[in-house]
């Protein structure tokens, strides 16, 4: 089911909140099994044949939990249950997302033709990298004993199932423990339902409004200097709004619902660094690959050699981890080299004089925006070949098209860029704050609050008249 969907937004959102905050008034309980189920069956509305999966992940990783919470093991013992829940997890979803695409190199390699044909269960990236962290934290005794129904929930959350954010165990199953949240708080249910609508229009009316211009330069036809820089800006631009626009919505979804996720998207274009690009982008998965993969690999500790080869190891992984292609790889290739620059130009670049920090700093804007769009070449392109085509034409300024459609397209885009470099991001106009469980507060104060709520009215309106048949979020195949 997706979130920009007349079923979603008419039925089975108003249900479900129904249902919660009804059994929230006889039970402390049971609005957490209530919206456990509820979560599972809006994953198998789209994905039913997975259910079985999802739910044997959840035994698995709460059995192995429960035994490094509960069970008095030795060390020897305890390493060996994390080793198993780690292995398997990882096994699981090395089968299912890695298979096919080991196989297709085997057969290009070893000219065998070997047919592999394994359907990818929508969000079992986010799921299964949700519970490594929660048996990592189990392991080195991060985690409190928690009952099956608040570590179900934990997994299976809706709002953030299908792509993202990666939720923490500490974050998360305190808010589903507590009684507050189950009862609904007029303030957070306004609050959530304009953050929800933003996102809405952010999909509906800007991600899925300049899509077509990217087939300007991953259409079927070999574009001009113009026409691929145009592709390469709309699916920049589209990606940024896209999955921008799904987090908001997640953030207005659960607020609901009272429970406050994680920001996991913060104007990355806004970046005058790819450092600060990997603070603002993808937030949770940044997160997760310093503290599980970056930082037991040694981090920076070992050396400044040793740190650039983490950095590249763990950017090639976090490649891996959005598909399995060549492309993603060579994309997490170019931001570990990327972040292994920038590292390396703070430590051996002279002090710039406080008189040039504005030059530097926009200098580094637009060195880290262009970083980034070269990158987002690899992430779209079905092929390295393809990449490489659309790379040289954007290289070429002699061969230009210039038409009428091509001033019009970059004027388009233009439009998009101001959106994403100049105006606040939703959770700064909201004043959200995940670790104090804040939002609204100037908003609910402001003189202009009846303004505000038109506006915002008028958003939800567009983003929902701008609702199309489907049109699936950029990040649900990861």
């Amino acid at each position: 089911m997706l979130f920009n969907s007349y079923t979603f937004i008419l039925l089975f959102l108003p249900a479900v909140l129904a249902g919660y905050f009804w059994l929230g008034r006889r039970s402390n309980l049971a609005p957490v099994i209530w919206l456990a189920l509820a979560s599972l069956t809006f994953y198998a509305i789209g994905n039913w044949q997975f259910v079985a999966l999802l739910l044997l992940s959840i035994a698995f990783n709460y059995g192995i939990g429960h035994l490094l919470i509960v069970a008095k093991l030795g060390p020897s013992q305890r390493k060996a249950a994390l080793a198993v829940g780690v292995a398997g997890d990882l096994l699981v979803l090395g089968i299912f997302k890695y298979a096919g695409f080991a196989i297709d190199n085997i057969n290009a390699l070893a000219g065998t033709h070997i047919a592999v044909h394994i359907l990818l269960p929508v969000g079992i990236s986010f799921y299964t990298f949700t519970q490594i962290a929660f048996l990592v934290d189990a392991y080195r005794g991060q985690v409190a004993a928690y009952a099956l129904p608040h570590y179900a929930l934990f997994v299976t959350y809706f709002p953030h199932l299908i792509a993202g954010p990666i939720l923490h165990h500490k974050d998360m199953i305190p808010q589903f423990e507590q009684e507050r949240s189950k009862h609904p708080q007029s303030h957070l249910i306004l609050c959530g339902l304009i953050i929800f609508g933003m996102g809405l229009f952010k999909k509906t009316g800007l991600a899925d409004g300049i899509q077509p211009l990217v087939m300007q330069a991953f259409g079927p036809n070999t574009p001009t200097f113009d026409q691929a820089w145009i592709g390469a800006l709309a699916y920049t631009f589209q990606l940024y709004f896209d999955f921008s626009g799904y987090s908001d919505m997640a953030i207005g979804i659960s607020l609901m619902f009272g429970i406050f996720l994680p920001v996991n998207f913060n104007s990355p274009y806004k970046a005058t660094s790819i450092i600060e690009f990997w603070r603002r982008w993808h937030m949770t998965l940044s997160q997760f690959l310093r503290d599980y993969l970056y930082i037991p690999l040694g981090g920076n500790r070992l050396g400044r050699v040793r740190r650039y080869v983490n950095l590249m190891v763990t950017m090639l992984l976090g490649g891996l981890w959005h598909g399995a292609a060549w492309t993603f790889v060579a994309w997490g290739a170019l931001h570990g080299a990327y972040l292994c620059i920038n590292h390396a130009w703070i430590h051996f670049a002279p002090p710039i004089p406080r008189r040039l920090a504005p030059v530097a700093g926009f200098v580094g804007f637009v060195l880290t925006f262009l970083a980034v769009v070269v990158a987002w070449v690899f992430f779209r392109a079905d092929s390295l070949a393809t990449a490489l085509l659309v790379l040289s034409k954007m290289a070429e300024p002699g061969n230009l098209a210039l038409g009428r459609g091509e001033i019009a397209y970059a004027l388009f885009i233009a439009v998009y860029a101001a959106f994403a470099w100049f105006m606040p991001n939703t959770m700064k106009l909201m004043g959200y704050d995940h670790r104090s469980r804040k939002v609204g507060e100037a908003f609910a104060a402001s003189r202009l609050h009846s303004v505000y709520l038109y506006a915002a009215a008028a958003v939800l309106a567009f983003g929902v008249l701008g609702i199309q048949s489907r049109s699936e979020f950029i990040y649900f195949r990861f």
